[in-house]
């Protein structure tokens, strides 16, 4: 059975809230084994705002709502398309504040068709020019 390519894990910020982080494989070249590359954390305000979107990517990857708590250790396996997608949301929101440029956003990127998205995916996590995509992936989907 083949590992799938993306990992979610929930993490302690403190005693009563969690965050998330967001892992790809990675092949590693000259090796069979393939690394987990961490692409985004995301906790607090962008998290809270994002939960909807967050819930319903894992009900439709076979997890219950419910285990998406604080305390869990084992990491959800997401397929391509949806870890995309979370990837996506995640590192255009993780440094906003505003809600409602957050909601704008999260709204934006689940109506994205698939192309789309892992254009502005591949964009927003190549080392050379990923800053620059994210903002303007902020700037094109905020609205405002």
């Amino acid at each position: 059975m083949s590992q799938s390519p993306f990992e979610l894990r929930v993490f302690p910020v403190n005693e009563s809230e969690y965050g998330i982080e967001l892992f790809q494989r990675q092949k590693e070249p000259d090796r069979k084994r393939k690394k987990l590359k961490r692409l985004v954390r995301v906790w607090g305000t962008p998290l809270s705002l994002t939960l909807e979107p967050l819930v319903s990517t894992l009900r439709d990857s076979g997890y219950k709502p419910s285990s998406l708590k604080r305390s869990r250790k084992t990491p959800f396996a997401l397929d391509e398309e949806a870890g995309v997608r979370l990837g996506l949301l995640f590192l255009a929101v993780k440094p906003l504040r505003k809600t409602t440029r957050i909601e704008h956003i999260s709204n934006a990127v689940r109506n994205m068709g698939v192309e789309e998205a892992y254009y502005w995916f591949s964009r927003c996590t190549a080392d050379e020019s990923k800053r620059r995509s994210q903002k303007a992936l902020r700037i094109l989907q905020a609205s405002e």
